[in-house]
C-alpha cells in the first residue's frame, strides 16, 4: 500500500529530475541571445526551470501538509492493475532496444491481447504480427520514416 504523501513526494521528485534534465539539455545548445534570437535552449531551459520549481513547491507544500495526506493512494490489488499495465510496457522498450520496434510491437500486442484480452492464441500472434506489418508499410514504405530495427529486419534486408 501507498500513502497519498509517498505519492506527492515521489511524483514531485521525479517532476523536479525531469525538469532538470531539461535544464541541463538546454544548456548544451545555448540559452543566451544569439544573432538571429534566442538560442535553441533558451525555451527548454526556462521551461525546465518551471518545472524544477512547480515540483520544488509541490514537495513543500505535501511536507507542510503532511498530516492531511496519510490516506491510502494504492491499494495492493490497485498495484497489481498498474503493474499489469506497466511491467508489459518496460518490456517493450527494453526488447525495442535489442530485436528493433517492429518485432517488439508484434510480440507486445501478441502478449497483451492473450494475457490481458483472453483472444486466442492464433488471433493474438496474427495480430501482433498484422501490426508490426502495417506499421513497416506506413511508417518505412509510405512515409519514409525510419524506426529502429534490430536483428530480424537485417536478416530480412529490410534496412
Amino acid at each position: 500500500m501507498i500513502s497519498r504523501f509517498s505519492a506527492e513526494i515521489g511524483t514531485a521528485t521525479l517532476t523536479a529530475g525531469l525538469g532538470l534534465a531539461a535544464v541541463v539539455g538546454a544548456l548544451e545548445f545555448g540559452i543566451g541571445w544569439g544573432d538571429a534570437g534566442p538560442e535553441p535552449g533558451a525555451f527548454p531551459f526556462y521551461i525546465g526551470l518551471l518545472v524544477v520549481a512547480a515540483s520544488i513547491g509541490n514537495l513543500v507544500r505535501a511536507t507542510v501538509g503532511r498530516h492531511g495526506l496519510q490516506s491510502v493512494f494504492l491499494h495492493k490489488e490497485e498495484a497489481k492493475r498498474v503493474a499489469s499495465f506497466f511491467v508489459p510496457m518496460l518490456a517493450f522498450v527494453v526488447v525495442a532496444r535489442l530485436l528493433g520496434l517492429y518485432v517488439a510491437t508484434a510480440l507486445y500486442l501478441a502478449f497483451v491481447m492473450r494475457v490481458q484480452g483472453k483472444y486466442r492464441l492464433a488471433v493474438s500472434i496474427a495480430s501482433g504480427i498484422a501490426a508490426a506489418v502495417i506499421f513497416y508499410f506506413v511508417l518505412e514504405v509510405a512515409f519514409q520514416v525510419p524506426l529502429m530495427k534490430g536483428p530480424l529486419e537485417a536478416a530480412l534486408g529490410l534496412y
